[in-house]
């Protein structure tokens, strides 16, 4: 890659991914995490963007969904890829458009099983052990204007045990995530940004 590669990551909650994700790049000179953006003041991410120096923006809803301030604000950053990381809302057309192919999602599940809106978190969980299914797993995917429905970049799988309660079958789903999600952002920049 001749430029540095300019990353913003989205989060809603904790941050477990985006932590990943800034530790994997830390010593990568051709990628930098210039911004966390998200939507809820309490947020764990937060406290994450301030422990690692990063410029961190809080989305309000109006202007996310009714304006074009976020897509200038990461157009002025130089932003070449979005990072969804436990982002909750749904992404509005204008970003999606803005940014062709370079917004990428994960999903706690195989998609496009248990897919679709209000499908995140535990939702996911308790309608896979509800359904009896025999595995469960994370989906990487780019984001298009349908909610989990853009193209696949990897998925990995684990054994869903009928003792696993919802909570159980998350463990699971955060390790693969936390193993997988960082390079496959990386594999993504290396194969289609350069």
């Amino acid at each position: 890659m001749n430029q540095t590669c300019n990353l913003a990551i989205f989060a809603s909650g904790a941050g477990s991914n985006a932590l990943k994700i800034i530790e994997h790049f830390r010593n990568n000179p051709s990628v930098s995490i210039k911004l966390i953006l998200c939507n809820k003041p309490e947020a764990g991410v937060l406290k994450i963007a301030d422990e690692n120096n990063i410029q961190k923006i809080s989305i309000e809803k109006e202007s996310f969904f009714r304006s074009d301030k976020y897509v200038e604000l990461l157009k002025h950053e130089d932003i070449n890829l979005i990072v969804l990381a436990g982002f909750l809302w749904k992404v509005p057309s204008n970003l999606i458009r803005a940014f062709p192919e370079r917004i990428i999602n994960i999903h706690p599940a195989l998609l496009p099983k248990y897919g679709g809106k209000g499908m995140y978190g535990h939702f996911v969980h308790e309608a896979v052990i509800a359904a009896h299914e025999k595995k469960s797993g994370i989906t990487i995917h780019l984001v298009d204007e349908q909610y989990d429905h853009g193209k696949h970049l990897f998925q990995a799988e684990c054994d869903v045990k009928e003792t696993d309660t919802p909570d159980a079958l998350a463990q699971k789903i955060h390790q693969l995530e936390h193993q997988y999600f960082p390079q496959v952002v990386e594999d993504y920049i290396n194969s289609s940004l350069n």
